[in-house]
């Protein structure tokens, strides 16, 4: 028999945004999110729950959505990510019957401030280096575990031992669900074969217990900082590792079997500065070959 004092048979101007998001957590829409997803997610819902809360669906008007926006546009990505959560959410309250439209469709997204659009730095050979000569063992671990699978910060902690078979790594990208096999680098296979293994994942601390993503970027942001290379970011290694590829003369189609890629204009944007300095050098070579230096 159906439990018809639940929340979602109420009359629908009684489910506040509170109700919405209790709802929406117990249904396919949430729990079939890949596992990232979900956390994101989590961070947007549990804010508007805070702020909107005990307040009635049917109330929540396009101009309230544009207003949690803007109360939030000083991290313009997670304004944005309000946006796309209320839209979803009110997506589920159509389903449910509790609304007939959803007032968070098409809103208008907040750009990036010019001054706060940071870009990656490509980590350069001095800078690999010095972080390759003076880095802690650990902070080694993660760059060499960055820069030779080529993938994004967020995966380095899934990385078990187990995907490691003394030559290749295995990983299910977060964002994409893409599963790869890649190839080490010399770096890395070095650095792998000599680090202990004290847990289930490859990066764990001494006890065994498993890195977050939290932890590797504050492991990495403390050492960048006393080597003073603040300047190369964590995702800048990603970068860097597309070049390397694009400087040996990879493919678009061969970087985007390492990087796990879905959009090639983004490995063009990353291997573009790679392929540009190895035609100048061509040219500048083909130039001195014609005009040589004379006395």
């Amino acid at each position: 028999m159906l439990d018809t004092t639940s929340p979602q048979w109420q009359e629908p101007a009684h489910h506040t945004l509170g109700d919405l998001i209790a709802s929406y957590r117990s249904s396919s829409r949430y729990t079939f999110l890949r596992a990232r997803t979900r956390r994101d997610y989590d961070q947007v819902l549990d804010h508007l729950e805070a702020a909107l809360g005990p307040v009635a669906v049917a109330s929540i008007k396009r101009p309230q959505v544009i207003a949690q926006m803007e109360a939030n546009a000083h991290r313009t990505r997670f304004a944005n990510y309000v946006q796309q959560v209320l839209s979803v959410l009110f997506e589920h309250a159509i389903d449910l019957g509790w609304l007939n439209h959803n007032p968070a469709k098409s809103v208008r997204k907040l750009k990036t401030p010019a001054e706060r659009r940071a870009p990656h730095h490509p980590w350069t050979d001095a800078a690999i280096a010095t972080f390759r000569k003076r880095a802690n063992p650990t902070a080694r671990l993660i760059f060499e575990l960055g820069i030779g699978s080529v993938q994004r910060p967020g995966d380095w902690p899934k990385f078990r031992w187990s995907d490691y078979d003394g030559e290749a790594l295995r990983i299910t990208q977060g964002k994409t669900g893409v599963s790869l096999w890649l190839p080490c680098t010399l770096e890395l296979k070095h650095t792998l074969d000599a680090t202990p293994r004290t847990g289930i994942t490859i990066l764990a601390d001494k006890d065994g217990r498993p890195f977050s993503y939290f932890k590797t970027a504050r492991i990495m942001r403390e050492e960048r900082t006393r080597l003073g290379l603040l300047d190369h970011d964590l995702h800048a290694l990603r970068y860097r590792g597309v070049q390397e590829l694009a400087h040996a003369g990879c493919t678009d189609d061969e970087i985007a079997a390492f990087s796990g890629h879905a959009s090639m204009a983004m490995i063009r944007k990353y291997a573009g500065a790679a392929r540009q300095e190895m035609r100048a050098r061509s040219a500048i070579a083909k130039r001195v070959e014609r005009y040589p230096l004379t006395a």
